[in-house]
Protein backbone atom coordinates (compact mmCIF):
# COMPACT_ATOMS: atom_id res chain seq x y z
CA UNK A 1 0.00 0.00 0.00
CA UNK A 2 2.86 2.45 1.08
CA UNK A 3 4.27 1.61 -2.52
CA UNK A 4 1.38 2.68 -4.21
CA UNK A 5 0.78 5.95 -2.57
CA UNK A 6 4.73 6.38 -3.13
CA UNK A 7 4.09 6.00 -7.10
CA UNK A 8 1.24 7.90 -7.24
CA UNK A 9 2.46 10.69 -5.20
CA UNK A 10 5.79 10.90 -7.86
CA UNK A 11 2.87 11.08 -10.54
CA UNK A 12 1.56 13.71 -9.33
CA UNK A 13 4.23 15.63 -8.67
CA UNK A 14 5.25 14.97 -12.53
CA UNK A 15 2.52 16.05 -13.76
CA UNK A 16 2.47 19.31 -11.31
CA UNK A 17 5.41 20.80 -10.93
CA UNK A 18 5.61 24.43 -11.08
CA UNK A 19 7.34 26.26 -13.59
CA UNK A 20 11.02 27.22 -13.84
CA UNK A 21 11.48 30.63 -12.32
CA UNK A 22 13.45 33.32 -13.34
CA UNK A 23 16.83 33.15 -13.14
CA UNK A 24 16.83 29.37 -14.13
CA UNK A 25 17.28 29.80 -17.46
CA UNK A 26 19.24 26.81 -18.53
CA UNK A 27 22.04 27.87 -20.98
CA UNK A 28 22.91 25.09 -22.63
CA UNK A 29 19.11 22.96 -23.29
CA UNK A 30 18.47 21.93 -27.46
CA UNK A 31 15.42 22.47 -28.68
CA UNK A 32 12.54 19.58 -28.02
CA UNK A 33 11.04 17.68 -30.16
CA UNK A 34 7.72 18.96 -28.58
CA UNK A 35 8.98 22.28 -29.32
CA UNK A 36 9.38 21.05 -32.97
CA UNK A 37 5.86 19.73 -32.55
CA UNK A 38 4.29 22.48 -31.69
CA UNK A 39 6.23 24.82 -34.49
CA UNK A 40 4.05 22.10 -36.98
CA UNK A 41 0.84 23.62 -36.05
CA UNK A 42 2.71 27.29 -36.80
CA UNK A 43 3.03 26.28 -40.41
CA UNK A 44 -0.75 25.44 -41.04
CA UNK A 45 -2.09 28.44 -39.16
CA UNK A 46 0.64 30.49 -41.48
CA UNK A 47 -0.47 28.64 -44.43
CA UNK A 48 -4.20 29.77 -44.36
CA UNK A 49 -3.09 33.30 -43.98
CA UNK A 50 -0.68 32.99 -47.00
CA UNK A 51 -2.82 31.48 -48.58
CA UNK A 52 -5.57 33.92 -48.43
CA UNK A 53 -3.30 36.34 -49.01
CA UNK A 54 -1.92 35.08 -52.65
CA UNK A 55 -6.17 34.97 -53.45
CA UNK A 56 -6.20 38.83 -52.94
CA UNK A 57 -3.15 40.18 -54.08
CA UNK A 58 -3.82 43.99 -53.60
CA UNK A 59 -2.95 47.31 -51.17
CA UNK A 60 -5.66 45.89 -48.43
CA UNK A 61 -5.25 42.00 -49.18
CA UNK A 62 -1.32 42.69 -47.98
CA UNK A 63 -2.24 45.42 -44.96
CA UNK A 64 -4.67 42.23 -43.60
CA UNK A 65 -1.75 39.52 -44.09
CA UNK A 66 0.22 41.94 -42.19
CA UNK A 67 -2.41 42.48 -38.96
CA UNK A 68 -3.59 38.37 -39.08
CA UNK A 69 0.69 37.53 -39.19
CA UNK A 70 1.67 40.23 -36.49
CA UNK A 71 -0.89 38.24 -34.14
CA UNK A 72 0.18 35.05 -35.15
CA UNK A 73 3.67 36.06 -34.47
CA UNK A 74 3.23 37.18 -31.28
CA UNK A 75 1.06 34.25 -29.88
CA UNK A 76 4.43 32.36 -31.18
CA UNK A 77 6.88 34.55 -29.34
CA UNK A 78 4.98 34.18 -26.01
CA UNK A 79 4.41 30.43 -26.21
CA UNK A 80 7.89 29.77 -27.21
CA UNK A 81 9.82 32.16 -24.95
CA UNK A 82 7.37 30.59 -21.75
CA UNK A 83 8.23 27.17 -22.76
CA UNK A 84 12.26 28.21 -23.49
CA UNK A 85 12.62 29.94 -20.05
CA UNK A 86 10.51 28.26 -18.05
CA UNK A 87 8.65 25.20 -19.12
CA UNK A 88 10.23 21.63 -17.57
CA UNK A 89 9.97 18.31 -19.23
CA UNK A 90 6.95 16.98 -17.29
CA UNK A 91 3.06 16.06 -17.78
CA UNK A 92 1.99 19.97 -16.77
CA UNK A 93 4.51 21.49 -19.69
CA UNK A 94 3.70 18.95 -21.93
CA UNK A 95 -0.30 19.55 -21.14
CA UNK A 96 -0.28 23.19 -21.40
CA UNK A 97 2.09 22.79 -25.23
CA UNK A 98 -0.88 19.97 -26.59
CA UNK A 99 -3.78 22.49 -25.33
CA UNK A 100 -1.86 25.39 -27.15
CA UNK A 101 -1.76 23.37 -29.93
CA UNK A 102 -5.48 22.48 -30.35
CA UNK A 103 -6.23 25.79 -29.39
CA UNK A 104 -3.88 26.71 -32.85
CA UNK A 105 -5.39 24.06 -34.54
CA UNK A 106 -9.02 26.04 -34.35
CA UNK A 107 -7.41 29.59 -34.56
CA UNK A 108 -6.09 28.02 -38.30
CA UNK A 109 -9.63 27.41 -39.47
CA UNK A 110 -10.49 30.93 -39.41
CA UNK A 111 -7.26 32.42 -39.75
CA UNK A 112 -8.03 32.50 -43.84
CA UNK A 113 -11.15 34.66 -43.35
CA UNK A 114 -9.65 36.26 -40.14
CA UNK A 115 -10.20 40.17 -41.15
CA UNK A 116 -13.65 39.30 -42.51
CA UNK A 117 -16.33 36.26 -41.81
CA UNK A 118 -14.31 34.46 -39.58
CA UNK A 119 -13.46 37.54 -37.59
CA UNK A 120 -15.41 36.66 -34.71
CA UNK A 121 -14.24 32.49 -34.86
CA UNK A 122 -10.45 34.13 -34.72
CA UNK A 123 -11.01 36.36 -32.06
CA UNK A 124 -12.25 34.42 -29.75
CA UNK A 125 -9.89 31.38 -30.47
CA UNK A 126 -7.26 33.68 -29.58
CA UNK A 127 -8.52 34.91 -26.72
CA UNK A 128 -8.61 31.60 -25.36
CA UNK A 129 -4.92 31.13 -26.88
CA UNK A 130 -4.17 34.07 -25.07
CA UNK A 131 -6.14 33.26 -21.90
CA UNK A 132 -4.01 30.35 -21.44
CA UNK A 133 -0.62 31.71 -22.25
CA UNK A 134 -1.64 33.89 -18.83
CA UNK A 135 -2.23 31.79 -16.60
CA UNK A 136 1.41 30.35 -17.44
CA UNK A 137 2.86 33.56 -16.97
CA UNK A 138 0.92 34.72 -14.07
CA UNK A 139 2.11 30.82 -12.34
CA UNK A 140 5.54 31.95 -13.41
CA UNK A 141 4.89 35.41 -11.70
CA UNK A 142 4.12 33.15 -8.20
CA UNK A 143 7.04 31.43 -8.18
CA UNK A 144 9.24 34.52 -8.85
CA UNK A 145 7.40 35.93 -5.45
CA UNK A 146 8.98 32.69 -3.54
CA UNK A 147 12.27 31.97 -5.60
CA UNK A 148 15.83 33.96 -4.51
CA UNK A 149 15.26 35.75 -7.39
CA UNK A 150 12.08 37.32 -6.94
CA UNK A 151 12.61 40.78 -6.08
CA UNK A 152 14.84 40.90 -8.71
CA UNK A 153 12.20 40.07 -11.66
CA UNK A 154 8.69 40.68 -9.65
CA UNK A 155 8.40 43.81 -11.55
CA UNK A 156 8.84 42.44 -15.05
CA UNK A 157 6.87 39.40 -14.35
CA UNK A 158 3.96 41.69 -13.10
CA UNK A 159 3.74 44.19 -15.87
CA UNK A 160 3.93 41.40 -18.50
CA UNK A 161 1.55 39.45 -16.72
CA UNK A 162 -1.20 42.33 -16.65
CA UNK A 163 -0.13 42.77 -19.96
CA UNK A 164 -1.34 39.30 -21.02
CA UNK A 165 -4.25 39.70 -19.20
CA UNK A 166 -5.80 42.81 -20.66
CA UNK A 167 -4.06 41.56 -24.19
CA UNK A 168 -7.12 38.51 -23.22
CA UNK A 169 -9.92 41.30 -22.62
CA UNK A 170 -9.39 43.21 -25.95
CA UNK A 171 -9.44 40.17 -27.97
CA UNK A 172 -12.60 39.48 -26.22
CA UNK A 173 -14.22 42.41 -26.51
CA UNK A 174 -12.82 42.42 -30.15
CA UNK A 175 -15.24 39.32 -31.44
CA UNK A 176 -18.18 41.97 -30.39
CA UNK A 177 -18.03 45.28 -32.14
CA UNK A 178 -18.40 45.60 -35.81
CA UNK A 179 -15.50 44.74 -38.28
CA UNK A 180 -13.95 48.21 -39.13
CA UNK A 181 -14.03 48.36 -35.19
CA UNK A 182 -12.07 45.05 -34.38
CA UNK A 183 -9.54 45.47 -37.43
CA UNK A 184 -8.32 48.91 -35.78
CA UNK A 185 -8.19 47.04 -32.43
CA UNK A 186 -6.18 44.25 -33.53
CA UNK A 187 -3.89 46.82 -35.55
CA UNK A 188 -3.70 48.36 -31.79
CA UNK A 189 -2.20 44.94 -30.42
CA UNK A 190 0.12 44.71 -33.28
CA UNK A 191 1.69 48.17 -32.38
CA UNK A 192 1.74 48.25 -28.55
CA UNK A 193 3.06 44.65 -28.22
CA UNK A 194 6.42 45.95 -29.79
CA UNK A 195 6.02 49.18 -27.91
CA UNK A 196 6.03 47.21 -24.70
CA UNK A 197 8.92 44.94 -25.61
CA UNK A 198 11.12 47.81 -26.25
CA UNK A 199 10.01 49.38 -23.11
CA UNK A 200 10.70 46.21 -20.80
CA UNK A 201 14.18 45.81 -22.70
CA UNK A 202 15.35 49.26 -22.32
CA UNK A 203 13.83 50.14 -18.54
CA UNK A 204 14.52 48.22 -15.36
CA UNK A 205 12.61 48.97 -11.94
CA UNK A 206 14.91 52.02 -10.96
CA UNK A 207 17.36 49.55 -9.12
CA UNK A 208 19.28 49.07 -11.60
CA UNK A 209 17.67 45.23 -12.43
CA UNK A 210 17.72 44.13 -16.10
CA UNK A 211 15.11 44.25 -18.58
CA UNK A 212 13.75 42.00 -20.58
CA UNK A 213 17.22 40.02 -20.55
CA UNK A 214 16.66 38.08 -17.53
CA UNK A 215 18.22 34.63 -18.98
CA UNK A 216 16.39 34.92 -22.08
CA UNK A 217 19.68 34.91 -24.17
CA UNK A 218 19.68 31.08 -24.60
CA UNK A 219 21.39 29.23 -27.36
CA UNK A 220 17.97 27.34 -27.84
CA UNK A 221 15.56 30.35 -27.65
CA UNK A 222 17.82 31.76 -30.40
CA UNK A 223 17.67 28.65 -32.55
CA UNK A 224 13.66 28.28 -31.86
CA UNK A 225 14.09 31.85 -34.28
CA UNK A 226 15.90 30.41 -36.68
CA UNK A 227 13.60 27.18 -36.97
CA UNK A 228 10.63 29.37 -37.52
CA UNK A 229 12.24 31.15 -40.18
CA UNK A 230 12.25 27.70 -41.68
CA UNK A 231 8.63 27.83 -41.71
CA UNK A 232 8.14 31.19 -43.48
CA UNK A 233 10.68 29.74 -46.03
CA UNK A 234 8.73 26.69 -46.79
CA UNK A 235 6.01 28.97 -48.11
CA UNK A 236 8.50 30.14 -50.93
CA UNK A 237 8.28 26.40 -51.45
CA UNK A 238 4.71 25.99 -51.41
CA UNK A 239 3.98 29.12 -53.57
CA UNK A 240 6.68 28.81 -56.26
CA UNK A 241 4.67 24.55 -56.43
CA UNK A 242 1.52 25.77 -56.32
CA UNK A 243 2.07 28.33 -59.21
CA UNK A 244 3.08 25.51 -61.35
CA UNK A 245 0.29 23.10 -60.48
CA UNK A 246 -2.21 25.72 -61.11
CA UNK A 247 -0.17 27.13 -64.18
CA UNK A 248 -0.17 25.52 -67.70
CA UNK A 249 2.75 23.07 -67.22
CA UNK A 250 4.85 24.95 -70.36
CA UNK A 251 8.46 25.34 -70.21
CA UNK A 252 8.43 28.98 -68.96
CA UNK A 253 6.29 28.05 -66.25
CA UNK A 254 8.74 25.37 -64.59
CA UNK A 255 11.34 27.61 -64.94
CA UNK A 256 9.94 30.70 -63.55
CA UNK A 257 8.77 28.36 -60.82
CA UNK A 258 12.19 27.10 -59.94
CA UNK A 259 13.53 30.30 -60.30
CA UNK A 260 11.27 31.33 -57.61
CA UNK A 261 12.26 28.59 -55.35
CA UNK A 262 16.22 29.66 -55.88
CA UNK A 263 15.00 33.20 -54.11
CA UNK A 264 14.42 31.15 -50.55
CA UNK A 265 17.67 29.41 -50.82
CA UNK A 266 19.36 33.01 -51.61
CA UNK A 267 17.59 34.25 -48.54
CA UNK A 268 18.30 31.28 -46.37
CA UNK A 269 22.50 31.46 -47.67
CA UNK A 270 22.37 34.86 -46.67
CA UNK A 271 20.12 34.95 -43.25
CA UNK A 272 21.78 31.38 -41.94
CA UNK A 273 25.60 32.72 -42.58
CA UNK A 274 25.07 36.11 -41.20
CA UNK A 275 22.37 36.67 -39.31
CA UNK A 276 20.71 33.22 -37.58
CA UNK A 277 22.24 31.21 -34.85
CA UNK A 278 24.25 34.72 -34.35
CA UNK A 279 23.75 35.87 -30.37
CA UNK A 280 22.57 39.63 -29.72
CA UNK A 281 25.31 41.76 -28.24
CA UNK A 282 25.21 42.61 -24.18
CA UNK A 283 24.02 46.42 -24.80
CA UNK A 284 20.88 47.63 -23.94
CA UNK A 285 18.04 47.62 -26.64
CA UNK A 286 19.94 45.14 -28.68
CA UNK A 287 17.79 42.26 -27.09
CA UNK A 288 14.36 43.80 -28.58
CA UNK A 289 16.10 44.92 -31.61
CA UNK A 290 16.90 41.57 -32.39
CA UNK A 291 13.25 39.58 -31.43
CA UNK A 292 11.56 42.04 -32.94
CA UNK A 293 13.24 42.28 -36.18
CA UNK A 294 12.16 39.04 -37.07
CA UNK A 295 8.94 40.09 -37.09
CA UNK A 296 9.38 41.84 -40.63
CA UNK A 297 11.51 39.31 -41.50
CA UNK A 298 8.97 36.15 -41.41
CA UNK A 299 6.32 38.32 -42.57
CA UNK A 300 8.16 39.57 -45.84
CA UNK A 301 8.97 35.82 -46.66
CA UNK A 302 5.61 34.13 -46.16
CA UNK A 303 4.38 37.12 -48.14
CA UNK A 304 6.78 36.16 -50.86
CA UNK A 305 5.70 32.50 -51.12
CA UNK A 306 1.76 34.00 -51.56
CA UNK A 307 3.41 36.42 -54.47
CA UNK A 308 4.86 33.67 -55.90
CA UNK A 309 1.57 31.94 -56.43
CA UNK A 310 0.39 34.50 -59.17
CA UNK A 311 3.75 35.19 -61.32
CA UNK A 312 4.61 31.58 -61.47
CA UNK A 313 1.03 30.80 -62.58
CA UNK A 314 1.33 33.63 -65.00
CA UNK A 315 4.56 33.36 -66.22
CA UNK A 316 3.57 33.58 -69.53
CA UNK A 317 2.93 37.23 -70.01
CA UNK A 318 4.59 39.81 -71.33
CA UNK A 319 5.30 41.34 -68.82
CA UNK A 320 4.92 40.63 -64.52
CA UNK A 321 1.63 41.75 -63.02
CA UNK A 322 1.27 44.41 -61.41
CA UNK A 323 0.42 43.82 -57.86
CA UNK A 324 2.00 40.24 -57.64
CA UNK A 325 5.35 42.35 -58.65
CA UNK A 326 5.31 44.61 -56.37
CA UNK A 327 4.11 42.00 -53.41
CA UNK A 328 7.38 40.24 -54.20
CA UNK A 329 9.22 43.05 -54.39
CA UNK A 330 8.00 44.99 -51.52
CA UNK A 331 8.31 41.73 -49.76
CA UNK A 332 11.75 41.25 -50.28
CA UNK A 333 12.48 44.58 -49.46
CA UNK A 334 11.30 44.71 -45.93
CA UNK A 335 12.80 41.56 -45.51
CA UNK A 336 16.52 42.77 -46.17
CA UNK A 337 15.83 46.64 -44.49
CA UNK A 338 14.63 43.93 -41.40
CA UNK A 339 17.77 41.86 -41.55
CA UNK A 340 19.94 45.65 -41.85
CA UNK A 341 18.12 46.04 -38.51
CA UNK A 342 18.56 43.03 -36.89
CA UNK A 343 22.32 42.76 -37.50
CA UNK A 344 23.04 46.16 -35.44
CA UNK A 345 22.09 44.11 -33.10
CA UNK A 346 24.60 41.17 -32.99
CA UNK A 347 27.74 40.95 -31.15
CA UNK A 348 30.01 40.07 -34.49
CA UNK A 349 28.36 42.99 -36.19
CA UNK A 350 30.65 45.06 -33.98
CA UNK A 351 33.44 42.36 -33.61
CA UNK A 352 33.87 42.12 -37.15
CA UNK A 353 32.78 45.36 -38.67
CA UNK A 354 35.17 44.93 -41.94
CA UNK A 355 32.39 42.18 -42.48
CA UNK A 356 28.86 43.25 -40.98
CA UNK A 357 29.50 47.31 -42.37
CA UNK A 358 29.70 46.39 -46.06
CA UNK A 359 26.92 43.39 -45.98
CA UNK A 360 24.48 45.96 -44.72
CA UNK A 361 24.99 48.15 -48.02
CA UNK A 362 24.73 45.73 -50.12
CA UNK A 363 21.37 44.28 -49.04
CA UNK A 364 19.87 47.95 -48.69
CA UNK A 365 20.97 47.93 -52.63
CA UNK A 366 19.57 44.52 -53.20
CA UNK A 367 16.26 45.83 -52.00
CA UNK A 368 16.41 49.46 -53.84
CA UNK A 369 17.07 46.95 -56.42
CA UNK A 370 13.94 45.10 -55.91
CA UNK A 371 11.63 47.99 -55.81
CA UNK A 372 13.18 48.79 -59.21
CA UNK A 373 11.70 45.88 -61.08
CA UNK A 374 8.52 46.00 -59.73
CA UNK A 375 8.47 49.64 -61.16
CA UNK A 376 10.02 48.11 -64.58
CA UNK A 377 8.01 45.00 -64.59
CA UNK A 378 10.27 42.40 -67.25
CA UNK A 379 8.46 39.08 -67.96
CA UNK A 380 8.23 36.88 -64.76
CA UNK A 381 11.08 34.28 -65.19
CA UNK A 382 12.83 37.22 -65.87
CA UNK A 383 11.44 39.33 -62.68
CA UNK A 384 12.76 36.33 -60.24
CA UNK A 385 15.73 35.24 -62.06
CA UNK A 386 16.60 38.89 -61.46
CA UNK A 387 15.68 38.96 -57.97
CA UNK A 388 17.32 36.21 -57.17
CA UNK A 389 20.74 37.05 -59.04
CA UNK A 390 20.63 40.30 -56.97
CA UNK A 391 20.11 38.22 -53.80
CA UNK A 392 23.04 35.76 -54.70
CA UNK A 393 25.18 38.06 -55.02
CA UNK A 394 25.16 39.77 -51.97
CA UNK A 395 25.90 36.65 -50.40
CA UNK A 396 28.35 35.80 -52.88
CA UNK A 397 30.59 39.36 -51.91
CA UNK A 398 29.88 39.32 -48.48
CA UNK A 399 31.51 35.64 -48.19
CA UNK A 400 34.37 36.46 -50.18
CA UNK A 401 35.33 39.42 -47.66
CA UNK A 402 34.40 36.83 -44.65
CA UNK A 403 36.52 34.19 -46.20
CA UNK A 404 39.74 36.84 -45.91
CA UNK A 405 39.03 36.80 -42.22
CA UNK A 406 42.40 35.93 -40.43
CA UNK A 407 41.79 32.26 -38.74
CA UNK A 408 41.94 34.12 -35.19
CA UNK A 409 38.60 35.53 -36.60
CA UNK A 410 37.21 33.27 -37.82
CA UNK A 411 33.32 33.03 -36.95
CA UNK A 412 31.61 29.83 -37.12
CA UNK A 413 28.58 29.06 -39.57
CA UNK A 414 30.85 29.86 -42.73
CA UNK A 415 34.20 29.48 -41.95
CA UNK A 416 35.41 26.38 -39.59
Amino acid sequence: MGAERSVLKEFRRYFWQPPRAHGEAIEDRTVSFLELFYDLVYVVVIARAAHHLAGHVSWEGAADFAIVFGLIWIGWLNGTTYHDLHARDDGRSRSFIFLQMLLLALLAVFTGEATGDGGVGFALTYAAFFGVLTYQWWAVRRVDRSSEHGDQFDWITARYTAGMAVSTVVFVVSAAVPEGVRRWMWIGMVIVWPLALVYLDRSGDGRGQPGLRGGAATDSLIERFGLFTIIVLGEVVVGAVEGMSEGEHTAVVVVTGLLGLTIGFAYWWTYFDFIGGRKFAESRGSLSTWVLGHLPVTASIAASGAAMVGIVEHAGDDRTQAASAWLLSGSVAIGLFALVWIIGSLEDSARLPHVYRPLKGLLVLAALFSLLLAWVRPAPWLFVGLIWAALSLVWFLSVIRWFGIDDGEAVPGIVE
